[in-house]
């Protein structure tokens, strides 16, 4: 009676302690029923369907932008982020939560070896705006997406290390 009582204690202040930002939100349709409000990211030129896909979301200004979550938690900053596996075949659609409407930045990576460590050499990038990344670290500005009450959608380019130019699209 009481081995039970202490395993479902440990299991609810884990799951208490476990900051909602860091939560993984679902990437399909069910995005809509989680707090805040639904942004559909459509992925374009992916280099290839190995590894896992990430989507961060962070305050819209330079200061937090890319900033660790860790530092953002505990500053009480909104971040959210989710994991996704590439699907094998067809478009890649991956959902984020905002916590509420309004601008936020975001950010994709293709993590293609699943190591959750940023390989400039063989992961890709991406933002909203789809300028070329180059080799500089992008700025807020190139990040921000207007995300309205009713949620919204839009489309980002995986970039990639392209020699001494840095970052950009495969298909330029």
């Amino acid at each position: 009676m009481i081995r039970p009582l202490i395993a479902a204690a440990a299991t609810a202040l884990a799951l208490a302690a476990t900051p909602a930002a860091a939560q993984q939100d679902p990437v399909d349709g069910n995005c809509a029923t989680r707090a805040g409000v639904s942004l559909y990211v459509n992925v374009a030129g992916l280099k290839d369907r190995t590894g896992r896909l990430k989507l961060e979301l962070y305050p819209p200004n330079e200061e937090d932008f890319l900033r660790d979550d860790t530092s953002l938690k505990k500053e009480n900053k909104p971040f959210r982020r989710i994991w996704a596996t590439v699907p094998q075949s067809g478009p890649v659609r991956l959902c984020i939560r905002a916590p509420y409407a309004g601008t936020w930045a975001v950010l994709f990576t293709h993590d293609r070896d699943g190591k959750n460590k940023f390989n400039f050499w063989e992961d890709g990038a991406g933002f909203p705006s789809n300028q070329k990344l180059g080799r500089s670290r992008p700025k807020v500005r190139q990040a921000l997406v207007n995300v309205g009450a009713g949620g919204g959608q839009i489309t980002i380019k995986a970039q990639y290390l392209r020699g001494l130019g840095g970052f950009g699209p495969l298909d330029d």
